[in-house]
């Protein structure tokens, strides 16, 4: 059962004709308590990408773009007839059901893409030193990793998804940090709390690094080791 509230609300007299201007032009709202309602609901799902917004503009807009394409006959991904059948319906809910990928309501946060950011730096910078270590060195690195050289393993599919496809769109689309582009992005186990942890320490030992001085074995140990 759906678990009604009352609330109260306060609106100035703009705010009333601007209620009573939308009541009148749709004819959709038998009251203005039933209009506000029914604002708040189209508010909502166009906020939380289960509907979308469009102005007048917007719809003449795509209409003319729409007459061009099927004109010139570009190919389109988008079903641009859906999408006008959608909007002369008024069904402003149906593209979002049939193209989710395009309208939702995600954003990466600035926090996720510094820390995807320092992690790929760091990786980038480990990965190329092993590289150029002995095979003492490597050996010495072998024993402290659990019998394996470490490399990055990217971030938890199912928990860290966000941090995957930031780290995903960087190497794929945007072509940075080309180390990685034949890594496993998915690391099936939630890495980000560690990975976070190993860039903090690496950016104290990096900052003692200069003047071609390369990051040593004990150096790389300590990185891992502040890891687990």
């Amino acid at each position: 059962m759906v678990r009604a509230e009352r609330l109260e609300l306060r609106l100035d007299d703009d705010l009333l004709q601007r209620v009573d201007e939308w009541m009148g032009s749709t004819g959709q709202a038998s009251s203005r308590s039933d209009a506000i309602r029914q604002l708040l609901t189209l508010g909502l799902d166009t906020v939380t990408g289960k509907s979308i917004h469009l102005s007048p503009g917007d719809k003449l807009n795509f209409m003319l773009l729409r007459d061009i394409a099927k004109h010139l006959n570009v190919q389109s991904e988008t079903n641009l007839d859906f999408v006008a059948e959608s909007i002369y319906g008024g069904h402003y809910w149906a593209p979002a059901w049939e193209m989710p990928g395009l309208f939702h309501n995600h954003v990466d946060q600035q926090a996720d893409v510094t820390l995807v950011v320092n992690v790929l730096d760091m990786w980038d910078f480990i990965e190329e030193r092993i590289e150029k270590l002995s095979p003492e060195e490597k050996e010495k690195l072998k024993a402290a990793n659990h019998g394996y050289l470490p490399k990055f393993q990217g971030f938890d599919g199912n928990n860290e998804a966000t941090l995957m496809s930031i780290g995903r769109f960087f190497v794929e689309k945007m072509g940075r940090f080309s180390r990685f582009k034949k890594h496993e992005f998915n690391s099936h186990a939630p890495t980000a709390a560690r990975y976070r942890r190993m860039a903090a320490a690496f950016e104290l030992i990096r900052a003692t690094l200069g003047f071609g001085r390369p990051m040593s074995v004990d150096q790389i140990i300590e990185i891992l080791q502040v890891g687990r």
